[in-house]
């Protein structure tokens, strides 16, 4: 597998210097954002739209230092009941899509989404209990009339680009687990996948090498984020996983996002690298360092340095002993 990362936390730097830096970290792979939450900081989506030349350019920028584009990412709500919000979110995914297409991008991530609970809705709603019963009712509803059609309209139109989009299990939103993300699959189309991400499987109490193994046998990964989780029991006690505490309370907080390395063993890691490759996927490790108590550069070149000791990058050999 190639190690690279989500390049979000480099928005300081020029293209040019970001590209460079990643390659003497030693990785293979940028992720790149192009609008939503993830910015547009490296990808002027609509210049490159319109420009052959621009989009030569900037794709010899990034294979001349022997790197890859893995992916464009424009994490958003594109079913949000606020319809601006949801108009813009599905307008920056479909230009994604023809740019993926068009500089030979194979994954496009995103968010499911999060509809409200009716059509009169302002705000999102994210059920998470079946009772009271208005909760059944609104998830139902929210499946029924708005995520599985916005995403079997969408889930054909990335295929007919010949691209795969990679669902982030998050929470907040209405595909987070295995379960919900097989469930979209089910009922839309194979470009349906998941964008993989262990840390916000952890928390939920999910065995990321368990998730691998469901998502695997369904050939529903798509991308990878190598992000950690650090649990911290005696807050969970107080408070709970569904901590509500901002991301900075860190010595309250019942979890709290790491680099890689710094919320679950090398052992972990390793097992999880070993499962992707055992179920099928052996494509791209992205980095995304989301660290409240170390520095950018730290923290990557720390998750640099642990991944690089886990990771496989030959293929397997024959079982001459066998």
């Amino acid at each position: 597998m190639k190690l690279g990362v989500f390049t979000v936390l480099f928005a300081g730097k020029t293209l040019d210097d970001m590209l460079d830096y990643v390659r003497d970290s030693g990785l293979q792979a940028v992720e790149i954002g192009t609008g939503g939450n993830p910015g547009t900081d490296f990808c002027d989506v609509d210049a490159l739209l319109v420009s052959e030349e621009k989009r030569k350019e900037y794709l010899d920028k990034v294979h001349s230092r022997g790197l890859t584009i893995s992916a464009f990412s424009c994490h958003d709500n594109p079913v949000s009941p606020n319809e601006a919000e949801a108009k813009k979110a599905h307008d920056t995914f479909v230009k994604t899509v023809k740019l993926a297409e068009l500089m030979n991008v194979p994954v496009v991530n995103t968010f499911s989404g999060t509809p409200g609970s009716h059509e009169g809705s302002k705000y999102p709603n994210w059920p998470v209990t079946p009772w009271p019963t208005a909760y059944s009712e609104i998830l139902e509803w929210q499946w029924e009339k708005k995520l599985i059609p916005y995403w079997k309209e969408q889930g054909q139109f990335a295929k007919d680009h010949g691209v795969k989009v990679g669902l982030e299990l998050h929470a907040g939103f209405s595909v987070h687990t295995p379960y919900t993300m097989l469930k979209l699959r089910e009922a839309t189309c194979d470009a349906i996948g998941a964008n993989l991400d262990p840390s916000h499987l952890w928390w939920q109490g999910i065995d990321p090498v368990a998730a691998i193994k469901i998502l695997g046998k369904a050939n529903a990964i798509h991308h990878f984020h190598a992000k950690d989780t650090y649990i911290d029991q005696d807050n969970v006690n107080m408070y709970g996983l569904t901590d509500m505490q901002p991301y900075s309370n860190v010595q309250t907080r019942g979890w709290t996002f790491r680099s890689v390395g710094y919320g679950h063993s090398t052992k972990e890691w390793s097992d999880i690298v070993s499962a992707l490759r055992t179920y099928g996927y052996d494509y791209v490790i992205s980095i995304e360092h989301e660290d409240p108590i170390m520095s950018i550069d730290e923290g990557f070149r720390q998750a640099v340095r642990n991944l690089k000791a886990v990771n496989m990058e030959e293929k397997p050999a024959d079982m001459w002993w066998a």
